[in-house]
């Protein structure tokens, strides 16, 4: 189901979106509809060239050329080497980014690389903020996500509005990696509570209840959560062929568990849930959603 968005009005600006992916291409879109003038960059070039002929706007062959004219650059790309290589790389968008400009990274990185490019950025004259996001794939087709930033305040300011164009919430939370930071804490949640989930609706299904009937009582009451509502239904019909990939949340565990050791903080149950998606890349899950957790219990 998808909602029909509103956008708010703010002035156009120019802008570039490096990285078409799940997410990345849903949100370039909002950014056109917004009426910003959008030039866009994937790797693969295909991509791009089929994300113009569908929503319009332009394309370019390298993050150098995607960014020349832009007052804002957004990235949305893979894992901390996939960043430094659109940004300070050969052909990378600092290289070319005019004078002033910020760079508005929606990656899931570790905190240390937003630190590190953010001070790059300022020894350019750039801005950098690092802005992981949460909702999934239907949160960036709804214009819904919800925006974790950290980076310099006034940066923040001038891009806020901007990114109102697909999202529900965007909170800026302290300096040079605190968004990072921030989306971890976001992600140690979601594993515990699919964790707890699946092992509920594993056991209520093994002692014979109906348990779609169940999660309609259930979630009205405190054990209710996002997950519950929208991943219980789901989970009782074995159906996991869609939404976040386990590959992509143990790469986010990952990150939390250095984060945590780099920290000396704790994360014992998170450290066990990682290897239980361990397990499901073991039975080939490596693509199936995050909430095949329950798929170890049957």
């Amino acid at each position: 189901m998808t909602v029909s968005k509103t956008y708010e009005a703010v002035a156009p600006h120019k802008v570039a979106f490096l990285g078409l992916g799940t997410m990345g291409a849903p949100m370039a879109a909002h950014l056109l509809k917004a009426g910003h003038q959008v030039t866009v960059y994937n790797r693969t070039q295909a991509k791009a060239l089929a994300w113009v002929a569908e929503h319009g706007g332009a394309w370019a062959v390298s993050p150098r050329e995607a960014v020349r004219d832009a007052q804002i650059v957004f990235t949305c790309v893979g894992n901390d080497d996939d960043l430094r290589s659109i940004t300070v790389g050969p052909e990378g968008a600092f290289g070319a980014m005019p004078d002033g400009s910020v760079l508005v990274d929606h990656t899931t990185t570790s905190a240390e690389v937003a630190r590190e490019l953010a001070q790059i950025a300022q020894d350019q004259g750039l801005h950098f903020i690092d802005a992981p996001v949460s909702g999934g794939n239907l949160g960036a087709i709804n214009g819904v996500l919800t925006i974790m930033c950290g980076g310099d305040a006034d940066a923040f300011k001038r891009v806020q509005p901007v990114l109102q164009a697909y999202a529900r919430a965007v909170t800026h939370l302290g300096a040079s990696g605190s968004g990072q930071l921030a989306k971890m804490v976001n992600q140690i949640c979601v594993a515990g509570l699919l964790q707890g989930l699946s092992e509920a609706l594993a056991f209520g299904q093994t002692a014979g209840l109906d348990m779609q009937a169940v999660l309609g009582v259930i979630t009205q009451g405190a054990a209710g959560s996002w997950q519950m509502q929208n991943r219980g239904p789901t989970m009782v019909n074995d159906l996991f062929d869609f939404g976040f990939a386990v590959d992509l949340m143990r790469k986010d565990l990952g990150l939390c568990l250095d984060e945590a050791k780099r920290l000396g903080a704790r994360l014992p149950a998170t450290a066990l849930i990682d290897q239980f998606y361990a397990d499901v890349q073991g039975m080939g899950g490596g693509r199936w959603d995050t909430s095949s957790l329950i798929r170890r219990l049957r």
